[in-house]
């Protein structure tokens, strides 16, 4: 995949960039060269766009009430990636990121836990996403809109394990 760096000088978060590009890279400070230079300043640091969309995944999939992540098809297919032998969980399932020099906006789509105050939920959501994100990149967060795309109902946990846990008739 292309790497592509952020021009200098921009100040707000990429708006119009491509959403999500994992091969996308924000440089955060310009670095500078040579044996004078303090040696916490010597070269660039680079987060790829896949950082935040992860950072941001894990920090929304903390809060109590995430039930899941993403859209409706976009569960289905990891649903039946978590099922398959040696797959791992998608983090970045729901997430999209604009990424700036220093700034980064966030878009997440979520499913709640039937019974947890939607908009709490958001709340919450959004505080831990910014702090993580915050403190993991060093990237100021300017928004967070959060998609709450579905609500889970507890008779849809039953039908899910598969146990007849939910049946009423034997």
């Amino acid at each position: 995949m292309a790497t592509q760096e952020v021009s200098a000088g921009r100040t707000g978060a990429a708006r119009g960039a491509p959403r999500g590009t994992a091969g996308h890279t924000t440089t955060l400070g310009g670095g500078a060269t040579g044996p004078g230079e303090p040696a916490a300043t010597r070269g660039r640091t680079s987060i790829a766009d896949a950082v935040v969309v992860k950072v941001a995944g894990t920090a929304a999939r903390e809060v109590p009430g995430v039930r899941d992540m993403g859209g409706g098809l976009s569960r289905t297919f990891g649903a039946v990636r978590d099922r398959v032998p040696g797959g791992r969980p998608d983090v970045g399932r729901g997430v999209k990121v604009e990424v700036g020099e220093r700034q980064a906006a966030v878009d997440l789509g979520l499913v709640a836990e039937y019974g947890v105050p939607i908009a709490d939920l958001a709340r919450e959501v959004r505080e831990n996403v910014v702090d993580a994100v915050e403190r993991i990149t060093g990237l100021e967060v300017v928004e967070v809109n959060i998609t709450v795309h579905d609500v889970r109902l507890p008779e849809e946990d039953d039908e899910d394990r598969g146990d007849g846990a939910g049946s009423r008739v034997a």
